[in-house]
């Protein structure tokens, strides 16, 4: 009975609360019915508008889901549209249903913030997203790579998306990032991105900047592979990028510039000095030729000098014995006849010594220009480590080799000249005092022939004793000076055949010379290129600078929306995208349902 006493004030108790709870209710209902129908007729303000759009991404980057959550701020309370081809809407904000029709989306707000979702299934995104797994080399399906061990490569490819609007292409920032759990994987390398320590697992994050398509590569060591989603936001690259301090870059810039433009003028020095070194060899081969060929014929002469020489030498003694042995019998007959061959003798020992005379003067014509040429190659003597420092100074390494090799020759040459110089000079007074010493002899055998045309007038013994005595003396002299004739031929064909051996080097230096001065001619033209190219680097690095500062610099972007070109007013515009998470599969455990007790207020609700 007391059990059924208290049930009854139980069921008393909620009847009078039921009634209190619905007329609650009623009015709550009338109230918000009332504002609704109120705002209804109100049309309401938008002030602002920001999209996120978000994406699932299967693991190889192919879409596979995309909705927007659009947030207004609402200035005014009252019914709005906006815009966008949605499949489904839902409301995130209050209970508020939302209309859509024709790609309008019509509801009523209250003044503030309002959230509501919108589902797309045919939109594409901006960009093309590609994702591929290789396991030790090889190309793997991910739904395969879990769960495997090896060295794995992740290989992430972005691209602009030809069928949308650019506008997100070339103004948004891709940030892509992977989380990595470090108890899995080791040695982990992303060459382009950057690596981050976030608790256990390892952050890699790669920056692709606006209008920028890249492929990333992140690779590692891993044990029973599972992998995270992975993250790719874009957001716009609207930050304004201050212009970097660049004058030191620029003044150093003008100073290499100035430096080039000396390297410029001193190989212009230097061309000029070649053009005029290439011109004193080519007149010291000029010079060495006409020497060259003076001693060579001087050479083939010696000779006949000789020969000559030996018949005057012959004459002599013959001429000599004759009057030895035959002085008496001589008659005046015969007298003439000496006189004859003395006059004759005389005769030959002068052309000979004006031949001598000739060629004297064409040996020195020779000799002042082979020493004139000489004199003009310098004295300069360039260091090995001179040398090095040209080698290193950046100068054609072709040009450098013949400056070195026709250095090389030109101080040869010299040096060869130096050291036989005093026989080079030595020659010129060696032929006067032969010419010189045969003109002697000449008018010594004059002297006898004029004193021979007088015997007759005088006592002829006497006459002839001291022609004898003079033809003796002049032949016993005149082989004495027969031997230096012979030496000194000797010496001159020894000269020629080694002077022939240096007048091959001049050649040679000259060819040098010559090739050397097209050389400097092609390293001038080097220099006064890179002069020219180089000059305005200065004003070139800050119009590149100003350029690059314009291509990244998109403060002044006006963001669009991305779901419909009628939206105005938008704020901001965001993406994020989440490829599919690839994990090892377990089993799934059926349990047994569990029977719940049934309480009261359930059994108490159940009856209504």
């Amino acid at each position: 009975m007391r059990r059924t006493n208290k049930i009854l004030l139980v069921l008393a108790a909620v009847l009078l609360v039921v009634p209190n709870l619905f007329v609650t209710a009623t009015s709550d209902d009338s109230k918000s019915s009332g504002t609704e129908e109120k705002t209804s007729h109100d049309k309401g303000t938008i002030s602002s508008k920001d999209e996120v759009v978000y994406a699932k991404l299967s693991a190889t980057g192919e879409r596979q889901e995309i909705y927007v959550v659009n947030i207004l701020d609402i200035e005014k309370a009252g019914q709005v549209v906006d815009y966008g081809p949605y499949s489904s809407l839902k409301n995130l904000t209050d209970l508020a249903e939302l209309q859509q029709k024709d790609g309008e989306v019509e509801f009523t707000a209250p003044e503030g913030k309002f959230y509501y979702q919108g589902n797309m299934n045919e939109e594409s995104l901006p960009w093309d997203v590609s994702v591929a797994y290789l396991l030790d080399g090889k190309e793997i399906d991910p739904k395969e790579l879990a769960g495997k061990d090896g060295h794995v490569q992740i290989r992430i490819a972005t691209s602009a998306n030809e069928a949308v609007d650019p506008v997100f292409f070339n103004n948004y920032l891709l940030q892509i990032s992977l989380s990595l759990n470090l108890e899995r994987y080791s040695n982990i390398q992303a060459p382009d991105g950057m690596l981050a320590n976030a608790g256990k697992n390892k952050q890699v994050t790669f920056t692709i900047m606006p209008e920028k398509e890249e492929e990333l590569v992140v690779e590692a060591d891993v044990v029973k592979f599972e992998l995270d989603g992975i993250d790719i936001t874009a957001i716009p690259s609207s930050m304004p990028i201050d212009a970097p301090d660049i004058d030191n870059m620029t003044g150093d810039m003008e100073t290499l510039t100035k430096a080039i433009l000396e390297v410029n003028n001193g190989v212009v020095e230097f061309a000029d000095g070649v053009s005029k070194l290439n011109n004193g060899v080519f007149d010291l081969r000029d010079g060495s030729k006409q020497y060259n060929d003076g001693i060579s014929t001087l050479d083939e002469s010696s000779s006949e000098i000789v020969d000559a020489s030996e018949s005057i030498g012959q004459a002599l003694e013959t001429l000599n014995q004759s009057l030895s042995g035959e002085s008496g019998d001589m008659g005046l007959g015969d007298l003439k006849k000496l006189e004859t061959g003395l006059t004759q003798i005389a005769g030959g020992l002068r052309e000979a010594s004006a031949g001598l005379t000739t060629l004297k003067e064409n040996y020195s014509m020779a000799y002042l220009a082979l020493d004139d040429a000489m004199a003009i190659i310098p004295e300069h003597e360039i260091t090995e480590e001179q040398i090095q420092q040209l080698y290193m100074s950046g100068a054609n390494k072709t040009v450098v080799d013949q400056l070195v090799e026709t250095y090389a020759a030109a101080r040869k040459a010299k040096g060869t000249y130096t050291a036989v110089k005093e026989a080079f000079a030595a020659v010129e007074p060696t032929l006067e005092q032969v010419s010189g010493g045969m003109t002697e002899m000449a008018n010594s055998l004059d002297t006898m022939a004029e004193g021979l045309s007088s015997v007759g007038d005088t006592n002829p013994a006497d006459s002839l004793a001291q022609l004898q005595e003079g033809i003796s003396a002049l032949s016993s002299n005149y082989k004495a000076f027969h031997s230096g004739i012979e030496e000194y031929t000797d010496g001159i064909s020894q000269l020629a055949t080694s002077y022939q051996e240096m007048h091959k080097g001049i050649e040679a230096l000259s060819e040098g010379t010559g090739e050397l001065e097209n050389g400097v001619g092609k390293l001038h033209d080097g220099t006064s290129e890179l002069y020219e190219a180089t000059k305005d680097l200065p004003d070139q690095m800050k119009e590149e600078v100003n350029q690059m500062m314009e291509e990244y610099d998109k403060s002044d972007f006006e963001p669009v929306s991305f779901v419909s070109p009628k939206n105005e007013k938008v704020n901001s515009v965001q993406f994020v995208f989440k490829t599919a998470s690839i994990k090892v599969e377990k089993p799934v455990e059926t349990e047994e349902p569990v029977e719940e007790e049934t309480g009261f207020w359930a059994r108490l609700k159940a009856l209504f």
